[in-house]
């Protein structure tokens, strides 16, 4: 199934155009009158999109870095072979990937992966090594577990997409690029979804990150965090939980399709959707730790459930899921209203995050008002 990327009238598929329209003034105020350099959103119900804005130095064919959205997609890659019967959570990540067994890490599961809780939050992988599979095999046998595995909640930020994209290579044959491409964007025509952008396609492609509060040309951004993938040869890399680029149409699109494409099997999208634990998630809080709300997790996503932590909106329902990213970005659905979100943005305070009042108060209140459009 091909999705539809022409807009339609929100009340057609009963989104409230007066809070939509709250909804896109509140954004593009970020723009014209913020910080932000662009910002492109959408909002989508029904298999449809009611809204598509783009604003700032950008065009609707702009594609930004994912960041930690794009993990939504990386989910939709496993729960497709949870429901083609590839593949079971309760299995252990080295009966997959034997390389990875060594140093205690052989009772990991892949629901533990999945779930945050596998015991090797900052296990190491960078450039270059990434790039030659046989040195990420190499590195995945010397990582070492800093807890117990199902021990602690805390968010692996680049680790455990890597084993997910072995995992999909050892069941499909096939590179998790070329899987993402083949049997997710290309039948759901989701053109501008890719992972590993040559650095050759990448300028005129995809908004270029651009420092918030930069207020002279010898401030350098932290080299830690969301700006590594500032490097135009890392984000080439292709690391997957945080490298892909797409619009913001195709973000919210691609919810739409978990539940109208038949893609994905109904139950295998509701075990992935599934919570599997609530609790405030450990660590600093630029790594995703030090939340004064619980974060619920499902099988690579947040999901919102009692206490909508790590940026949902407490506004949708408590089966709403997706994930925030760096630094001002949301992709959610919520299966009981069927409305998803994606607003994208390639302004990045220095610092990588803003974890400020007015920074937080501002994903709260563009992430609340895109949840509450249904009336």
């Amino acid at each position: 199934m091909t999705l539809d990327h022409s807009v339609v009238a929100p009340e057609t598929v009963g989104v409230d155009p007066h809070r939509l329209d709250v909804l896109l003034r509140r954004i593009r105020l970020e723009v014209e009158h913020g910080p932000l350099p662009s910002a492109q959103v959408a909002v989508a119900r029904g298999g449809r999109l009611v809204a598509f804005e783009t604003w700032g130095d950008a065009e609707p064919s702009t594609r930004y870095v994912l960041q930690s959205v794009g993990r939504s997609i990386v989910a939709g890659a496993v729960w497709k072979l949870i429901g083609e019967g590839l593949l079971d959570v309760a299995e252990q990540v080295a009966a997959i990937i034997p390389e990875f067994a060594p140093n205690g890490k052989e009772e990991v599961t892949v629901e533990q992966v999945l779930t945050h809780t596998a015991g090797f939050p900052f296990a190491p992988l960078g450039y270059p090594k990434m790039l030659d599979r046989e040195q990420r095999l190499a590195a995945f046998g010397r990582w070492r577990l800093d807890h117990p595995p199902g021990s602690r909640f805390q968010f692996h930020l680049t680790s455990a997409a890597w084993l997910v994209a072995e995992i999909v290579e050892r069941r499909t044959g096939l590179e998790f690029a070329d899987y993402l491409h083949e049997r997710i964007a290309v039948p759901l025509g989701l053109s501008s979804l890719e992972l590993g952008v040559p650095v050759d396609r990448q300028a005129g492609s995809v908004a270029p990150m651009t420092a918030t509060d930069r207020t002279s040309d010898e401030q350098e951004p932290d080299p830690w965090g969301p700006w590594y993938l500032s490097d135009p040869r890392v984000l080439a890399a292709g690391e997957p939980s945080h490298a892909l680029v797409a619009t913001a149409a195709d973000v919210a699109l691609y919810f739409q399709a978990l539940e109208h494409s038949g893609l994905w099997k109904p139950e295998a999208v509701a075990e992935g959707t599934r919570i599997r634990l609530t609790d405030h998630p450990h660590g600093e809080q630029i790594y995703g730790g030090g939340s004064s709300r619980r974060t619920s997790m499902g099988l690579f996503v947040t999901v919102a459930g009692p206490d909508a932590g790590s940026n949902l909106p407490s506004t949708g329902s408590p089966a709403l899921f997706g994930s925030a990213g760096a630094a001002y970005q949301l992709g959610f659905l919520d299966p009981e209203t069927g409305l998803s979100f994606a607003c994208l943005s390639n302004g990045y305070p220095l610092a990588g995050y803003d974890h400020s009042r007015r920074g937080t108060a501002l994903l709260t209140n563009i992430a609340n008002l895109a949840a509450d459009l249904t009336g």
